[in-house]
């Protein structure tokens, strides 16, 4: 079994922690795993083919930055295809039929069209025509005037398509509404998370998390502010603001923090502190809400709204509802309504158990598998 796997990662790092964790989940199938990256590398998550990076310039993701910070021309976009044709080449090249995963495109990443088109048209050329499947999060960004191209993409290139999430807590066609005509060729997987080792670290803590770290500073200094209304004042808080967060946001949070407050930039352990802290505070990522959810921790949900993304919302509204999480808008973030939150948080039960499936990694190598023989 062979598996080509391509993500592209233009703020945040879920997508490419979530390719990296089926391919792990792949090779432990005894599969040759080629996984490539389009984003910016990422300490701690290796790759097999670096592209140049890209990244996104705002929160619209309408333009590409180079590792440079530079925008990028139609040179830079014609080399960086080329480089993915000749990986994919070798790739299939080198043995008996494959797969090729695509992480969110056609569904997303439409920005990437100049380097995934010629790829895909590559599948149907080469005499032994790869399984193609497309490997998307439980949410997308709704997009109802695309989704009859996206329909004919998926239906020219693509055979198969893996939803990383659970239907009972969010399926899919509650960001895309027509998921019906997919037929059974929508499998649903389960959320894509990795199990932590045992530890002690992070006991009795409200832990503050900004995800990557890109959009979460506001986050960060609200729950400064919110520390003192809580009925944790007198616990140990630690801000994690991520790592792309910026130097001078860091330094600006560590001057402001008191006794019994810890600034850091990232822990590797963050998901092993996760089932002893008090409560957690943070966005509604998917990998966050995933170790949330397996963690199984009172936890406080503010989803990141700006620009028009809906997704995270959609996301904590669910969870809400389930009464797994306490959520607070964005548009309505302040001192009081977050101490207010964790307070709710702290008075809650933990979330139960078995509210959605949590083994995707595994599951998703398992249909890959089934799908090769």
């Amino acid at each position: 079994m062979r598996a080509f796997l391509y993500v592209q990662h233009l703020l945040g790092i879920g997508h490419l922690k979530r390719m990296a964790l089926l391919a792990r989940a792949l090779r432990a199938e005894g599969c040759e795993v080629t996984l490539v990256s389009g984003g910016a590398p990422v300490g701690g998550i290796a790759v097999d083919v670096q592209l140049p990076p890209a990244s996104a310039a705002d929160l619209t993701f309408r333009t590409l930055l180079d590792a440079k910070g530079r925008p990028v021309d139609d040179a830079w976009k014609r080399r960086r295809a080329a480089l993915l044709l000749d990986a994919w080449r070798r790739f299939h090249d080198g043995g008996a039929r494959g797969a090729l995963v695509i992480e969110l495109f056609p569904f997303g990443r439409r920005q990437m069209r100049f380097e995934l088109l010629p790829l895909l048209e590559d599948t149907k050329r080469v005499a032994r025509r790869p399984l193609v499947v497309c490997s998307v999060r439980d949410l997308l960004q709704p997009r109802p005037e695309r989704e009859a191209e996206t329909l004919e993409l998926f239906a020219r290139y693509f055979d198969r398509l893996l939803v990383h999430g659970d239907a009972r807590l969010a399926g899919l066609e509650r960001t895309f509404g027509a998921a019906a005509s997919l037929g059974d060729k929508l499998h649903y997987t389960g959320y894509v998370v990795a199990m932590p080792p045992a530890t002690s670290a992070g006991a009795g803590e409200v832990i503050v998390s900004a995800g990557g770290g890109a959009v979460g500073a506001r986050l960060l200094r609200t729950a400064l502010e919110a520390r003192p209304r809580t009925l944790l004042r007198e616990a140990a808080w630690r801000l994690l603001a991520g790592m792309n967060a910026a130097d001078t946001e860091l330094r600006a949070l560590a001057e402001r923090a008191g006794p019994g407050l810890v600034v850091e930039r990232h822990r590797d352990d963050f998901s092993a502190m996760l089932p002893n802290c008090a409560v957690s505070i943070s966005q509604a990522g998917y990998n966050t809400v995933a170790e949330l959810l397996q963690a199984r921790v009172r936890s406080v949900l503010v989803p990141f709204a700006a620009q028009g993304e809906s997704e995270q919302t959609l996301r904590a509204r669910a969870l809400a509802a389930l009464g797994a999480a306490q959520m607070v808008d964005e548009e309505r973030l302040d001192a009081q309504s977050l101490a207010d939150a964790v307070n709710r948080a702290v008075r809650a039960e933990r979330p139960a158990a078995g509210l959605v499936e949590l083994d995707g990694a595994r599951r998703s190598a398992a249909l890959i598998r089934q799908w090769l023989a």
